[in-house]
């Protein structure tokens, strides 16, 4: 079974598990010599992967994926995204190694980077607008939370993550400045500042390579970061020497959390300092990893593998800011959306950007549904190129649930149902043995589908009045329904008399049939399967429905 899976990994097409045999090799070409790589090749070529690491000591330390998030503003779906996407390369590479190799996911928070402008978005701005300059974790926190800004915006990501049940480790930039953790690649760095210095300084304008430090010291007196240029370095005594706005010339160790770096070579340092193997970043940093690779380069490291994805957008397709807060929050898509969908948007595509509002929600729900459905019945090589393999670390559920969001969009509308009491209660006849405990992923849509549509369906509902062909066509599909069993539970059955009558009226595409349903009665462009609709919604209560559209008494309402 495991030598199958490790070789079903190999095989699989779909982008994690490219992204897990690129981080394989990169793995071994760091860490072994060219006659140590070949051997180590064919051992995992064979299915052998536990007998390449007890081969070799090299491979027996962990492979460390790591992903940033600058918590300067409010946390957007972004960051999530790449805990996401990296934990689904993670979950690959184990499958491909036969889980025997250890790894470790590190969220790295880059809290300790100065203020540089109030966010929009937040309570008490002018608290903010006092706190410029100070490192996030010791701005004060608006929201009267926590300790910080920084610390506050570290706790909703990491709620959230943990939330998801996410197996990573949450590093604080602050804490390992202070804890000395990155003492010896900050002394390193000290050590080649001028090396460091050419791969930055063609980087910049004329005007930022005159005053250009990749140190930025904290003020012993003000406590601001400050964007100074070193003045004198002392690499014996591990220090460097500035100008203080605040109090002059001033003299300051590198190490202890005295002094942070600037974000490319602070980069390049953490990559160095925690033997970091893997990291993607958006595509707006290509440039930035770059140059951070040539840094790490410089300290004596090997660079991460990774790759760069493309940005979300806003629904005016402008780029997601976290300081603007114009994307879905991690709490909004939650309020509308199982965790399960948003991981389903994230697998999808990543190297194409993609829209990230409330509008795409529905979908994201009803495709990973019909993905959960699919893997019951694929074959092995199929099913680890599923995305649900990725989400659920090959494990999905058996399965999701019996109706569709969709459909529960338009019962919610068509019923006025205002809690999921009403909406059990339609079920009761439709699946007589479902209940909120045995079928929760229905529940849980419940609660979604009631706040999206209060939200953002019924104010655009917008029924209109049929024509002659469709008010024929409406009288006589209730007719048609009138000659069945009134308890008839049956979506197939209804679903039949609904195309015949789309049929013997000559709609031409059929299409335009069900666009009128949709539009006539539950005044939307489109909707569910009307069969299953009906089926859950009631036949007495459907004809009544359809009787209504067929004399315009909804268009008027």
């Amino acid at each position: 079974m495991l030598h199958n899976l490790e070789t079903l990994a190999r095989d699989a097409k779909s982008w994690p598990f490219e992204q897990a045999r690129n981080l394989l090799g990169h793995v071994l070409k760091k860490r072994l010599s060219d006659a140590e790589r070949d051997e180590a090749k064919l051992l995992i070529d064979a299915g052998k992967a536990g007998e390449a690491l007890a081969t070799f000591e090299a491979l027996q330390r962990p492979v460390v994926l790591e992903t940033g998030y600058g918590p300067s503003g409010l946390p957007h779906m972004g960051t999530f995204g790449e805990v996401a996407r990296t934990t689904m390369v993670r979950n690959a590479f184990r499958a491909l190694t036969g889980d025997h190799w250890a790894t470790r996911l590190i969220a790295f928070s880059d809290d300790m980077d100065g203020l540089r402008k109030v966010p929009d978005g937040v309570p008490n701005p002018e608290m903010l607008a006092e706190d410029l300059h100070l490192p996030l974790t010791k701005v004060r926190d608006p929201f009267g939370t926590h300790e910080g800004f920084g610390q506050h915006n570290n706790a909703r990501l990491r709620a959230f993550l943990d939330s998801f049940g996410f197996d990573y480790e949450f590093m604080s930039s602050t804490e390992t400045y202070r804890s000395g953790r990155f003492d010896a690649t900050l002394l390193t760095l000290l050590e080649r500042y001028d090396a460091v210095m050419a791969i930055m300084l063609p980087t910049l304008g004329e005007e930022r390579r005159a005053t250009y430090s990749p140190f930025l010291p904290i003020s012993p007196i003000t406590g601001h970061v400050l964007q100074v240029p070193t003045l004198e370095r002392n690499v014996e005594k591990g220090t460097i020497v500035f100008d203080d706005p605040a109090g002059g010339r001033t003299e300051v160790p590198v190490t202890g959390g005295h002094v942070k770096l600037q974000w490319k070579p602070d980069w390049a340092m953490r990559w160095t300092a925690l033997d970091v193997d893997y990291e993607m970043a958006g595509k707006d940093l290509i440039e930035s990893v770059r140059e951070s690779g040539k840094i790490c380069r410089a300290l004596g490291g090997t660079p991460p593998d990774g790759f760069n994805y493309e940005l979300f957008l806003d629904i005016e397709g402008k780029k997601i800011s976290k300081s603007k807060g114009n994307g879905l929050t991690m709490e909004q898509w939650l309020r509308y959306g199982t965790p399960e969908s948003l991981s389903w948007y994230m697998f999808q595509s990543p190297k194409s950007a993609k829209s990230l509002h409330f509008n795409v929600i529905p979908r994201a729900i009803d495709d990973y549904l019909s993905f959960i459905d699919q893997f019951r019945t694929q074959e092995p090589a199929k099913r680890i190129d599923n995305a649900v393999w990725s989400i659920h670390a090959g494990a999905p559920p058996e399965v999701a649930s019996p109706v569709s969001f969709a459909l529960l969009l338009n019962l919610v509308g068509v019923a006025n149902a205002s809690n999921k009491d009403q909406l059990w209660a339609y079920m009761a006849k439709y699946l007589p043995q479902a209940t909120p405990d045995n079928e929760p992923v229905l529940d849980q849509l419940m609660d979604r589908a009631l706040n999206y549509y209060v939200d953002f369906v019924k104010p655009t509902k917008a029924y209109r009045a049929p024509t002659e062909q469709e008010a024929a066509a409406f009288r006589d599909l209730a007719a048609r329904l009138k000659a069945l069993p009134a308890d008839t539970t049956d979506g197939e059955i209804i679903q039949g008399e609904v195309y015949a009558v789309g049929k013997d009226h000559g709609f031409e595409p059929l299409r335009a049939w069900f666009a009128a349903l949709y539009e006539v009665l539950l005044g939307a462009s489109q909707g569910p399967r009307f069969g299953s609709f009906a089926a859950i919604y009631g036949l007495p209560q459907t004809i009544e429905l359809i009787e209504q559209g067929a004399a315009g008494e909804l268009a008027s309402a």
